[in-house]
């Protein structure tokens, strides 16, 4: 990776950023957004993805996919707090989240940057769709195309950018890279399109579906609980 990819990378980052802020932000535009409520879910729902980051049995890899790809259910406090209490609230806890796990970076913050940015994609399109049809078809559908949306990203910038940022930063040859995902998949020939298809794809579409069953399944419980202690 030379300067121009870092370069390149740095500007697809800060302007995916800030149309994901615009997006978050906007039907929130003419509100008053940090209220002392809001400020309180967001510290206890970043709290809890934090917690859920740190502790370490808590994230993993697969035998199926390399070993620098980690499941781990982080996300699921922001997608349960955007289904909740809106697009900018999820934002808002995935940023915060972000931020607490940077000291504890394994990946020189690479990993961090790229969680951030899939984190977001699927709970602000999640959570604006649920919050125009708030019942469980809503909620589904939401997801769903969230979930489509974030695979398809996600599996172009970690094939296209962050796998070469991430091979950059931390010196590890690109054959190093290829051996591990041919150790699980034969097919991955290259660390292109076979890998977009092979890796990227099929591991993205796994985390998300496991984020998508967990969360229906603590979304009532989780949010309840907040609300009183938010004592709304």
């Amino acid at each position: 990776m030379d300067k121009y990819d870092i370069t390149r990378l740095i500007i697809a980052s800060s302007i995916l950023f800030i149309v994901l802020i615009f997006v978050a932000n906007k039907s929130f535009l003419k509100k008053r957004v940090f209220t002392t409520k809001t400020i309180t879910r967001i510290a206890l729902f970043a709290a809890i993805s934090a917690i859920l980051y740190i502790v370490p049995y808590l994230k993993f890899s697969l035998p199926f996919f390399p070993a620098f790809l980690e499941i781990h259910f982080d996300e699921i406090p922001a997608v349960i707090a955007g289904f909740a209490y809106g697009p900018f609230v999820g934002f808002m806890v995935i940023l915060i989240k972000t931020l607490i796990k940077l000291p504890f970076s394994s990946t020189l913050m690479v990993g961090e940057l790229a969680d951030f940015i899939y984190g977001s994609i699927i709970v602000i399109v999640s959570s604006i769709i649920y919050k125009k049809h708030r019942n469980i078809k809503g909620a589904i559908v939401g997801f769903l195309i969230a979930m489509l949306v974030q695979v398809v990203a996600s599996g172009f910038i970690t094939t296209f950018l962050m796998l070469d940022f991430y091979i950059f930063m931390m010196g590890f040859p690109k054959g190093a890279i290829l051996s591990m995902c041919q150790k699980v998949n034969p097919n991955v020939t290259d660390l292109g399109w076979t890998f977009f298809f092979f890796v990227a794809l099929p591991f993205n579409a796994f985390k998300d579906a496991v984020i998508l069953v967990l969360t229906f399944v603590l979304y009532k419980q989780t949010h309840r609980l907040i609300d009183k202690i938010t004592f709304e």
